[in-house]
């Protein structure tokens, strides 16, 4: 599954190197018609991420997420500043198709499995975002101390369905995806649907993700820089 992603900051479509926000650039003042671009193509899924929310630890941009959900059919996986009840609720009343919890699922386990049951393994999507094997939190300003394969141990056996996996280090940068990661995700986690995330430059790296067993993979500045066409990506998906 192709998932571009679109990054709001400042009501904007922006994109950051390695998750850094002194380091972004603008793509579109308009994300809504970022969103019906791709969705003309064929793309079905997006990946929304609320910068400011993300860096916030609140949903900022409910606004916009509101205005793509309704003025297009695209199914939107929603993250960034969902830490409460009341922001998934928010995510979901304003549109979003699925969440992604990342910062939560270190800071408040009970509450984030409190989200699965209550809306389904379905809804719910896992957030891993890593630096050095290690997760990163609150916008990827924070750095814990635990590794990848603790986090996943755990969620594994909680009925978690589907987990995204950032490489932070590449993300942005367009080198090429973390290859070896992703194998070695899909065959210690057999039970999870692994999206890959980062270092997307080319087509190329969208095929070999998929020879790998990834269930989806997010792209953004691969597309805003026009490495890969939009129009190239319809094809694909076709």
């Amino acid at each position: 599954m192709i998932i571009p992603a679109i990054d709001i900051f400042d009501g904007k479509c922006v994109r950051l190197i390695q998750g850094d926000f002194g380091k972004s650039k603008t793509y579109s003042d308009n994300p809504l018609e970022v969103a019906c671009e791709l969705e003309s193509v064929g793309i079905k899924r997006i990946h929304f991420v609320d910068l400011e929310g993300a860096k916030a630890g609140k949903i900022k941009n409910s606004k916009i997420l509101h205005q793509v959900a309704t003025k297009t059919n695209l199914q939107i996986d929603f993250g960034g500043g969902i830490r409460t009840n009341e922001d998934i609720e928010e995510a979901f009343n304003c549109g979003a198709s699925q969440v992604t919890g990342g910062s939560v699922s270190i800071q408040d386990r009970e509450l984030f499995l409190s989200w699965v049951e209550k809306y389904g393994s379905e809804k719910i999507i896992l957030g891993a975002d890593v630096r050095n094997k290690l997760i990163s939190i609150s916008g990827w300003q924070e750095k814990t101390q635990v590794p990848l394969e603790t986090f996943l141990d755990f969620y594994q056996t909680e009925g978690i369905k589907y987990c995204i996996c950032t490489d932070i280090d590449l993300d942005g940068m367009m080198e090429r995806p973390n290859f070896s990661l992703y194998k070695d995700l899909i065959s210690s986690y057999p039970s999870l649907e692994i999206i890959a995330s980062g270092g997307v430059s080319s087509l190329e790296d969208i095929h070999l993700l998929r020879e790998i067993g990834v269930y989806g993979v997010i792209l953004g500045k691969a597309i805003y820089e026009k490495r890969i066409s939009i129009k190239d990506l319809g094809k694909l998906i076709c």
